[in-house]
């Protein structure tokens, strides 16, 4: 196999390899390590489907670095694809415009769950939104946060200690777990917060303890799926593809009574269900030789019974199905007043 990826650590992010001047026939994608799996079989694919295409250059970046490398400006030297975990953000899209990025075609792929997971054998947990913001908000309720065992936090669970490995500020797994666990966990266990100022508010809700209860685990959820095998007190927290990928060694933990699988997350029953991005240069569309059809051969793979679904993304709805292949075709630009 030809495909060449990039794993690179958020420390070392210079932009993509295929930099410099001149025209450049090789497709580059940058963001989200929960995406990443998803691009990287569709490059698979897009190589073994034409073996004289250049090989695409695919690299988990995490979604914000992703975000600030694609809108770092245009040219050869940066992305013409970023898979986000979450939506892009107006502060972003602004960052594009200033640098002469745009037109931007939003693509909505699928759907993922932010899934917790423990090793198979470990003490059984069940989580709901306010233990875990009581586990691991650094200061909940405006009180700093001296819990050690999960039974300090719920009388129902048991005395093993806090520790959960997930994904480092940059991530959209990360901002996932502050906007979909640690904020309606704060509203429910501290409902003085809504009061405060938005800023005091959202560090106050969102901000995570740094005294080893919450461990940065990098950008590679593989890490994380092996920081657990080796940990039985641990809990992961990572995009639901990788939970599917090693049910042989991982259980998926229940949030607020729901567990996270396919059923649960396509239906939106389950708390951490959300929804999965690409986003791409119109004007790399019409410039990147393949990039088009690249892009059309992914969103057929995430159909039901397609490739991506069996990797572990949770497909969309026929109507949303539909709704990206039109704006594929149409190369219809992504309208920045829906952004928050």
């Amino acid at each position: 196999m030809r495909l060449l990826v990039l794993l690179l650590s958020l420390a070392s992010c210079q932009g993509p390899v295929a930099g410099g001047a001149g025209a450049r026939e090789r497709i580059t994608a940058v963001g989200s390590s929960t995406v990443y799996p998803f691009t990287a079989l569709i490059a698979e694919r897009f190589v073994d489907a034409d073996p004289a295409a250049p090989a695409p250059v695919i690299e988990s970046t995490g979604t914000g670095a992703g975000f600030r490398l694609f809108c770092a400006g245009t040219g050869t030297a940066h992305p013409d694809i970023v898979g986000a975990s979450r939506r892009m953000r107006a502060g972003e899209y602004r960052l594009c415009a200033r640098n002469g990025v745009g037109p931007i075609v939003e693509l909505r792929i699928g759907r993922d769950g932010l899934a917790f997971a423990q090793a198979r054998g470990a003490v059984p947990l069940r989580l709901s939104n306010a233990t875990l913001y009581r586990a691991l908000a650094e200061a909940p309720g405006g009180v700093a946060n001296t819990a050690r065992t999960w039974h300090d936090v719920d009388a129902a669970l048991p005395p093993v200690p806090i520790r959960v490995y997930g994904p480092p500020a940059t991530s959209g797994t990360r901002d996932a777990l502050a906007e979909m666990v640690l904020a309606p966990g704060c509203a429910a266990v501290d409902p003085g917060a809504a009061a405060l100022p938005p800023v005091v508010r959202h560090r106050r809700c969102t901000r995570v303890r740094e005294d080893g209860a919450y461990v940065d685990a990098g950008e590679n959820d593989n890490l994380t799926v092996r920081k657990l095998r080796a940990d039985q007190g641990a809990v992961g927290v990572f995009g639901y593809g990788y939970l599917e990928a090693n049910r042989d060694t991982l259980t998926g933990i229940p949030l607020d009574g729901v567990r996270p699988d396919y059923a649960a997350i396509a239906s939106g029953r389950y708390p951490g269900a959300r929804p999965l991005f690409l986003y791409v240069r119109r004007d790399a569309l019409g410039t990147v030789p393949g990039l088009a059809d690249f892009l059309a051969r992914y969103l057929a793979a995430a159909a039901p019974n397609g490739p991506l679904v069996g990797r572990g993304l949770i497909a969309s709805p026929p109507a949303e199905r539909a709704a990206a292949r039109r704006t594929l075709l149409t190369r219809a630009p992504l309208d920045p007043r829906t952004l928050a």
